[in-house]
């Protein structure tokens, strides 16, 4: 099919005011986020929290970013709790970012992904509780769904605690929620700023792991907006997942680069043929809307009407959403339009090399 970009900017939150912390703020989504957020609303703080001071440093120098008022940059690490407390004091609003995200990484390095995705999110609900933070909202990723790797296992826990906050809280009107999608295009680290440096260098032949292998995709922008729509939307222990296209990476290659050969290199350990975002298990308590599902918590008090108002309702027995039988699959226009959207730099299909 060709190319329906979703936009994912309805409903938006008002954010005039609002105080707003981002961990991992100096990420790809991080810095985007914060470009939006200034782009739209007044704040009264825009917190960047990472432990990366180059980062943060480069980003005080963005000109657009750096001579706001409202910004403020922390050093902070989310496995220390109380850097988080202190961050997080008359904080309204948590988008968590913070991660360790390579697969291959968290495969050699198992006790540093967990203590930063996992309990790391442990201590962003602590942080924001003890805080007295409104809303938090939480990046998930595909792999959490049925994780074959240490990395999705993480993150599944990861979203499992951010759900459980909702309970912890007590009292307390801290509300938290998760948003779970695809392979971000443009991303630090993902496939196309990859294929894009080895198109740049001369490279005739672009490195495929699995010819069968499909994804799911979603440009940064689309990501920011359905963070900040389902921030607006989420009542507290909701997973969202967005309604985004699919392919195989092969096509994907072909689309930026016809002329390129695609070589076979082989699965990396932990790697998925087809990825999937809601199972056929989670499917029994999945709302589907116009533009993306809402996996319902397992709460006593929650009531799904207020989805259902809004045209919400029920998937069928069975249903999975997997990349490999996704009825939104990308042709190759529609993959090289994905690309000119997340890759600005690039150029029609048949100009590139």
């Amino acid at each position: 099919m060709t190319l329906q970009l979703r936009r994912f900017d309805a409903p938006l939150p008002d954010l005039n005011g609002a105080s707003i912390l981002v961990t991992g703020g100096t990420g790809s989504f991080g810095r985007a986020f914060v470009r939006s957020v200034l782009a739209r609303w007044k704040p009264a703080r825009l917190v960047v929290f990472s432990r990366d001071e180059l980062k943060q440093y480069e980003m005080q120098q963005d000109g657009t970013i750096g001579s706001q008022e409202c910004m403020r940059f922390f050093l902070g690490d989310v496995r220390d709790v109380t850097r988080l407390e202190t961050a997080m004091r008359g904080v309204d609003i948590v988008i968590h970012a913070a991660a360790l995200k390579q697969i291959t990484a968290a495969e050699y390095n198992p006790f540093e992904c967990i203590h930063t995705n996992v309990l790391g999110a442990e201590n962003v609900v602590q942080a924001a509780i003890r805080a007295g933070v409104r809303r938090v909202v939480a990046l998930s990723t595909d792999k959490a769904a049925n994780p074959i790797n240490l990395y999705g296992a993480s993150k599944l826990a990861s979203d499992k605690l951010f759900v459980a906050g909702n309970n912890m809280a007590g009292s307390v009107a801290t509300r938290f929620a998760v948003v779970r999608y695809g392979n971000v295009l443009g991303s630090r680290g993902s496939v196309v700023p990859l294929f894009r440096r080895l198109l740049d260098e001369g490279a005739k032949e672009l490195p495929i792991t699995d010819e069968r292998m499909t994804r799911f995709w979603i440009t940064l922008d689309q990501g920011v907006d359905f963070v900040l729509s389902s921030l607006q939307m989420m009542r507290g222990g909701e997973i969202f997942v967005p309604k985004i296209p699919s392919s195989t990476v092969v096509d994907l290659a072909r689309a930026m680069a016809p002329q390129a050969a695609i070589r076979n290199v082989g699965i990396r350990p932990g790697e998925k043929l087809h990825e999937l975002m809601i199972t056929e298990d989670d499917a029994r308590t999945t709302l589907e809307m116009d533009d993306r599902y809402v996996i319902e918590p397992a709460f006593g008090w929650w009531d799904r009407s207020s989805y259902q108002n809004d045209g919400a309702s029920g998937v069928d027995d069975g249903f999975v959403y997997a990349s490999n039988r996704n009825p939104e699959s990308l042709d190759a226009a529609g993959l090289a339009e994905l690309v000119a959207h997340a890759d600005p730099a690039s150029t029609a299909t048949e100009e590139l090399p």
